[in-house]
């Protein structure tokens, strides 16, 4: 059995301590443990970094984690927003060559998502009106009649062309980012945002059973399963429609199904924490029935990929991305880290008879 408080500790200490976050609040995208670096700061993933910090402050009363987590939310409207152009950029140069000019409607989601947790904090109104624009730009620079478009050429935000990948096309992975909207409804009463949310989801329910499994290379199944995941995820502020329920509770099913057949040659730690948190949310706001044995053996699953023991400040406490036969990837990853830890913190909590589940508070 973990012991999830210390699990905590060693991941809320390596987003503090191992330089994954730039002093100047940026997030990278992941440490390379076997060439001793990071990959370039991300504007997505500094936005799941301000929401999993101010999550640790939470939970923790660390004011540590508060602190890291504002200095993130600051770099977001300070630096890495683009007011001219209205949107966030793909990623940000200060500590790498200088990125290709795009933008992602899939970043802008989280980093909307991520602000808002930062408004609700600390109360400041510049994450609120960041957030408010960013989403308004979302819907005037991504949305067409009949799709989401994933990829944006800055300046002049022309479509970029849909390539063979999921992040290159339209696809009901993008309802996690869209559900940002749906926040936004909620914290300015603005109904554009709240018909902007209703549209991705009729979308995405349209759409979903084309997603999986998307082709024969098993790898890029395993891939598609941590996308999908996002599907669900996005379902669950409208979990209470009984088309969404019945969804949720038959895209675990098959999400397990695909990673148990999987793993054994590729597992990504995220598709494990994303399930295991599903099970949880979802009985929550779907009413789906938590399996406990599966529950159990997805907790288990994850407390695997955690770096623990003589490794560095850089790598001790995070989470690997995933594992190829019987070695981890090198690759120590925010966003698995993020996942992993709170599916532990969550499943910790369900046992102990505890469990509370807010949508705002889902990283």
């Amino acid at each position: 059995m973990f012991k999830v408080d210390s699990i905590l500790r060693g991941a809320g200490g390596w987003f503090l301590r191992s330089g994954i976050q730039e002093p100047g609040g940026g997030v990278a995208r992941y440490y390379r443990t076997d060439v001793g670096k990071n990959a370039q700061v991300s504007t997505e993933i500094t936005g799941y970094a301000v929401s999993t910090l101010l999550y640790l402050a939470e939970r923790t009363g660390d004011e540590s984690y508060r602190e890291s987590g504002v200095r993130a939310a600051r770099f977001l409207t300070r630096r890495a927003w683009n007011p001219a152009l209205a949107t966030f950029p793909f990623e940000h140069s200060d500590n790498c060559e200088r990125p290709k000019a795009l933008a992602y409607f899939f970043d802008c989601g989280i980093i909307v998502r991520g602000l808002l947790a930062a408004w609700r904090s600390t109360s400041e109104q510049e994450f609120l009106d960041t957030a408010v624009a960013a989403g308004r730009s979302m819907i005037a620079d991504f949305e067409s009649g009949t799709a989401i478009h994933p990829i944006l050429r800055l300046p002049d935000k022309a479509v970029v062309e849909y390539e063979l990948r999921w992040s290159a096309m339209p696809g009901c992975y993008q309802l996690k980012a869209a559900s940002a909207w749906h926040d936004l409804f909620a914290a300015t009463g603005e109904r554009c945002f709240d018909v902007a949310y209703e549209r991705a989801v009729d979308r995405a329910l349209c759409s979903e059973a084309e997603f999986l499994p998307g082709g024969v290379d098993r790898e890029k199944v395993m891939d598609r399963l941590h996308a999908y995941c996002y599907f669900l995820e996005g379902l669950l502020p409208c979990a209470g429609r009984p088309d969404c329920s019945r969804t949720i509770e038959a895209g675990m099913q098959k999400t397990a199904a695909y990673l148990d057949d999987i793993a054994p040659e590729f597992a990504r730690s995220d598709v494990y924490a994303q399930l295991l948190r599903m099970r949880l949310y979802g009985a929550r706001f779907a009413g789906v029935f938590v399996d406990e044995g599966r529950a159990a053996f997805e907790a288990a699953r994850v407390a695997e990929f955690q770096s623990t023991g003589k490794e560095t400040c850089a790598t001790r406490g995070g989470f690997m991305f995933g594992r190829r036969g019987g070695e981890m990837l090198p690759f120590v990853n925010p966003v698995s880290t993020a996942f992993c830890l709170q599916a532990l913190a969550l499943w910790s909590d369900y046992q102990s008879g505890t469990l509370q589940v807010d949508w705002h508070t889902l990283i």
